[in-house]
């Protein structure tokens, strides 16, 4: 029987990164296993979006795991879970959150070190506690699992590169099996890093990271690169692009050009689990 832990957890490769394909819903899923991902993971952001929702704690963990068994069930490659803060405070949560991902089939998840809804950071020591936990209780599991762990406090402004790295060390020895510290200052930080850390080290490429190649990334060691929010966001960009002079004036030229339908309905079929 195939171990998508197993498989999920093979593409992790420093140095020679893969594309980590956020989506946000069984058809955003399928597309992208057609065009080539080979691994899709969900987006805290971009699922609260599809909900009406602001991201960070607003999403429930039943609410999240089901839209996250929806992605497992649409394609055949390995799911990740962008979990935000393991849906609870204590490490208790953070365990209860990776088994009830593993049931749902995920390959994988990330927990952050925010205290969500609050954006605050938790204190170094009980950060450590959630991920050793976390951690724990993926080892526990029958199959192979990647937990994720986040250092977001640069993201949130809360604590600068040093304290993300002394995070992310502490992360490490705790148990997690990849490490993540969103938009770092520039390149150079987010290379000392990666140098830092045994464990591979996921990049997102979004902001001015979005500037970055594949190729720049590979070069600095990173194994894995994410994109959260970033295509969800083209996409509400393109919605509010052409719906903007639609409404208010009546003018459609923005329609054209897109993509017809007979070309979605072909990768939606390519794309689809056993398709």
């Amino acid at each position: 029987m195939r171990d998508i832990g197993s498989d999920f957890r093979a593409l992790h490769r420093k140095g020679n990164p893969f594309v980590l394909a956020n989506a946000w819903d069984i058809g955003s899923a399928r597309v992208l296993a057609a065009l080539g991902a080979e691994a899709i993971a969900t987006s805290s952001a971009a699922h609260a979006f599809t909900l009406g929702l602001p991201d960070g704690g607003y999403v429930s963990r039943d609410i999240a795991l089901a839209h996250a068994q929806d992605l497992v069930a649409a394609t055949n490659l390995p799911v990740s879970g962008d979990f935000e803060n393991g849906f609870g405070h204590s490490p208790d949560d953070c365990a209860e959150t990776v088994r009830l991902a593993a049931e749902v089939g995920l390959a994988g998840i990330s927990i952050e070190d925010a205290a969500l809804p609050d954006d605050r950071a938790y204190d170094f020591d009980h950060a450590v506690e959630r991920i050793r936990a976390a951690a724990s209780a993926a080892r526990a599991l029958p199959r192979d699992f990647v937990l994720v762990a986040r250092a977001d406090g640069i993201l949130n402004g809360h604590y600068d590169t040093d304290e993300a790295l002394r995070r992310l060390l502490a992360f490490q020895d705790a148990g997690a099996d990849c490490l993540y510290a969103p938009l770092p200052p520039d390149m150079a930080a987010l290379a000392r890093l990666c140098a830092a850390v045994k464990l591979p080290l996921n990049a997102l490429a979004a902001g001015p990271f979005a500037a970055h190649s594949r190729e720049d990334f590979a070069a600095i060691g990173i194994a894995r690169i994410s994109i959260g929010a970033a295509l969800a966001r083209v996409t509400h960009h393109a919605l509010i692009e052409a719906a903007t002079p639609m409404l208010a004036a009546g003018d459609f030229s923005r329609l054209h050009p897109s993509v017809g339908g007979a070309t979605v309905e072909a990768l939606l079929q390519k794309g689809a689990k056993n398709g």
